[in-house]
């Protein structure tokens, strides 16, 4: 189960040996500071990098390279240190870019000794920056937790390392770039990794490292590495996909934006003839057709290799739209700038050249993206028949005969996404379960556009609808009596949009309204998040109350802030962020304007929540090129029955098993 976190965000640690990945897009140097409880480096010695790699409890990578793994033993450090900061910096020597923005996001995980990755964050909204504090791993008390930092200098390891209080920061920031040269200066045609054949080796940056894929190999997660930038264009193709065909224009773009989707788990790949994609070999595309234990995982990682495959596709044909309107206007600026081409009509005669060149580009781009397209609708229309109930959309024939599960599954369909240049195609947004954080559906208009009031009541009444929708999904993923769902309706204005959920039984109680109602439930939501912290931390789960519900819960929470005093805030808030590590979830819909007298006070809320919204909206963006996707939420067919039968199955299933 991967947190993933988003700038700013902290998470528990419940491990104390880890190791520290980083795959970026191009050469980086990392290091490591060992800091006091203030964030100031301790000394000299209290800084792990190429030049010195090794401290007590700390080891970092020895050289530059595009991925890195740094071995952490929390238990080992220095009882000294407070705060651990991973550290990011562009080399200084050879052909590297002015900053990190002209890279793809760096993505950083933390991972436990059994392989299981933990935590992760990609490091985005990065420009001229040439050094930044990724990650912070600090005490809290006798625990340790870890925050997602993002933050840089333009000033590179110098500025940084100065800024964490290190008096003579220059001097060892000169130390960690001739360790570095000394490195890259080494011979490394002779370097192989024992037991890996030399024609599976590939030496980059004086570290032979095997290569991916293949039978027997875990392949490399799609959404975790973004793909490498050397001298010439980003190759937009997977590692573990059927190559795509190049595009007119390939420039180099930037990454930014949060990530849009979790990363697929690693799984084991299947035999070599049977991974290959079906596109590959000639015949039609087939479900399933992805790494995975089971036929539901591969699926999860088809759909978000689809994701991927669009987000790059698009990518390529905009970098070549882009260099085509590039080169006319520079032509133009040429031709314009001759005073001979004025006369004799030659000025006509290079706007036209330069305008048929830009149309001959274009259209070379589009017709890339229209075969890419034409593949991934392809793919699209038999993935989604074979998608099983939580992947699939409501429409889908599977829930017609749904029956409750025995097991939860791995994720869950709160959506589709598409762009603007493939507006047919729609990629299923799943996203993890058990949920890494709660969701919000914002019932606030869209901005810049003018609404008026009976507008402003029909979307929050579509957006309680929504809220139902995604609550029902969630029940019908889970196996009877394993999640248990509470309603706040302060004012009692839901009543009609709720009606699916009173009238099959799913409630645990009535929705609670009034003040006193919102206390009540928010209190006992905090009473569990105490209880089960308390337990997991003394290792006394059996000594819970005996009236405990064990289920996870999930709290629908309508119209806030209507009914919350500054007591109910808080405890809102502390549902937000510690909730989800022990089984309690939110679902709010709510407008975000209804609560600007609060000000920046609940800025943390909104940013520890997924928006989603009850219309089609651009607001998510992906983790490799940063496209503005649209999001459009999954909402029941207009007219027919299948919620109701669905939220009946389950309440049927309940009772059956005496829940």
């Amino acid at each position: 189960m991967t947190a993933e976190l988003v700038r700013g965000q902290n998470h528990p640690l419940t491990r104390t040996r880890l190791e520290v990945r980083v795959s970026a897009g191009g050469r980086i140097v990392v290091a490591a500071t060992l800091c006091d409880a203030s964030g100031r480096v301790l000394d000299t010695g209290g800084v792990a990098h190429p030049g010195a790699p090794s401290l007590p409890g700390l080891e970092t990578s020895p050289g530059a390279a595009a991925d890195h793994r740094l071995a952490l033993d929390l238990e080992a450090l220095r009882d000294s240190v407070h705060r651990v900061h991973l550290l990011l910096a562009l080399p200084t020597s050879g052909d590297r870019p002015a900053g990190f923005g002209a890279l793809p996001a760096p993505f950083t995980s933390l991972v436990g000794p059994d392989g299981t990755e933990l935590v992760s964050y990609t490091v985005t909204g990065l420009g001229a920056e040439s050094a930044v504090v990724a990650l912070e791993i600090y005490r809290r008390g006798d625990a340790w937790k870890v925050r997602a930092v993002g933050q840089g200098h333009a000033g590179g390891l110098v500025d940084l390392l100065g800024d964490q209080g290190l008096p003579r920061a220059a001097e060892l920031a000169a130390a960690i770039d001739e360790a570095v040269a000394r490195r890259e200066a080494r011979p490394t045609g002779g370097t192989r990794v024992a037991g890996v054949p030399a024609e599976r080796s590939a030496t980059a940056d004086g570290v032979t490292t095997a290569g991916t894929g293949g039978a027997g190999s875990p392949p490399v997660p799609r959404s975790t590495a973004p793909p490498a930038r050397n001298d010439g264009p980003i190759d937009y193709t997977h590692r573990d996909r059927a190559p795509a065909a190049p595009a007119a224009s390939a420039a180099p773009v930037d990454l930014p934006g949060p990530a849009a989707s979790p990363p697929p788990r690693s799984a084991p790949a299947a035999p070599a003839e049977a991974a290959a994609p079906a596109e590959a070999a000639g015949r039609a595309p087939v479900a399933g057709d992805a790494a995975g234990w089971s036929l539901d995982e591969r699926l999860y990682n088809q759909v978000w290799g689809m994701f991927e495959d669009l987000a790059r596709s698009v990518s390529a044909y905009r970098s070549a739209v882009d260099f085509a309107e590039s080169r006319r206007e520079q032509e133009l600026d040429r031709a314009l700038a001759d005073p001979r081409a004025r006369i004799g009509g030659a000025t006509d005669a290079a706007r036209e050249s330069a305008r048929a060149k830009y149309v001959s580009l274009v259209d070379r781009a589009r017709a890339v993206l229209d075969r890419d397209l034409a593949q991934l609708t392809a793919e699209s229309a038999v993935v989604e028949t074979a998608l099983p109930a939580p992947f699939a959309r409501w429409d889908n024939a599977v829930w017609q005969a749904y029956r409750a599960p025995e097991e939860a599954p791995m994720a869950l369909r709160l959506g589709d996404l598409h762009l603007p240049e493939a507006d047919r195609l729609r990629i299923p947004m799943l996203v993890r379960l058990p949920l890494e954080r709660g969701l919000w559906v914002d019932s606030g208009h869209p901005e810049g556009v003018p609404a008026s009031s009976a507008d402003g009541d029909a979307l929050r009444r579509l957006a309680l609808e929504t809220a139902v929708a995604h609550a029902a999904r969630m029940l019908a993923a889970h196996p009877p009596g394993q999640l248990t769902l509470h309603v706040v309706d302060a004012a009692g204005a839901g009543t009609n949009a709720l009606a699916p959920l009173l009238d099959s039984g799913v409630l645990a109680a009535p929705p609670a309204r009034g003040a006193r109602g919102v206390n009540q439930t928010l209190g006992h939501l905090t009473r569990r998040v105490d209880l089960v912290q308390m337990a997991l931390r003394n290792q006394a789960v059996d000594a819970l109350p005996d009236d405990l519900d064990t289920a996870r819960q999930l709290l629908i929470l309508h119209d806030f802030p209507h009914g919350f005093d500054d007591r109910a805030v808080t405890r809102l808030r502390y549902l937000a962020d510690e909730g989800p590590e022990v089984g309690v979830h939110l679902l709010m819909v709510a407008d975000r304007e209804d609560a600007a007298a609060y000000g920046p006070l609940l800025d943390p809320l909104w940013r520890s929540l997924l928006r989603l919204t009850p219309v089609p909206d651009d607001h998510l963006a992906d983790p490799w090129v940063g496209h503005a996707w649209t999001y459009e939420p999954l909402l029941p067919p207009s007219g027919g029955r299948v919620l109701h039968r669905v939220l009946a199955e389950v309440a049927a299933a309940r009772r059956a098993r005496g829940g």
